[in-house]
């Protein structure tokens, strides 16, 4: 599978101290248009499908061709990428959404869950989503790149755009 390449995306929660947790996915699907429901594919060990499924609410973070460090930070289990990275949560649930190097966001609500080998696919139930006018960030062959022949286009608009970096994320606890 590491020759098809595949859109990069964080998918956020918080877990029941209320703290963010994170991971990058590749492994992201359109499932039904009605009602709007996608999937991603997490792995067993991870601590953010325990908070995602503790909490219940989930974002999806669709990265832009200049995130690759975003990514490959999120992918790194052994860092707290939340210091990072300019952020803020999406709505009441305190889901967060990324900033920056976002083009899109979704989110969305557990609708169901299904255990496959070493991972679980998660069935999101979308709820709120915007795009934006950037490329996608891409990931084939173990690297990232680009769209090939893509236009030029920044961050999604205001609801997804640059975050101030003033903007204070909430605490860590625990």
């Amino acid at each position: 599978m590491s020759s098809f390449p595949t859109g990069v995306s964080v998918v956020t929660t918080v877990d029941t101290g209320g703290r963010p947790r994170g991971m990058t996915c590749s492994s992201l699907s359109s499932v039904s248009l009605d009602p709007p429901v996608l999937s991603v594919c997490l792995s067993v060990t991870s601590g953010t499908l325990s908070s995602l499924r503790s909490h219940g609410r989930f974002g999806v973070n669709l990265l832009g061709d200049s995130a690759s460090p975003v990514a490959r930070l999120f992918a790194d289990s052994a860092q707290y990428p939340f210091d990072r990275v300019p952020w803020r949560p999406a709505d009441d649930s305190g889901v967060p959404r990324l900033g920056g190097d976002t083009i899109a966001f979704a989110a969305c609500r557990v609708a169901d869950t299904k255990l496959v080998g070493d991972h679980v696919v998660i069935f999101g139930e979308v709820l709120d989503a915007d795009c934006g006018t950037g490329n996608p960030l891409l990931y084939g062959r173990r690297q990232f790149a680009g769209w090939p022949g893509g236009t030029q286009g920044g961050p999604a608009g205001p609801p997804a755009g640059r975050l101030d970096p003033a903007v204070s994320p909430l605490p860590p606890t625990g």
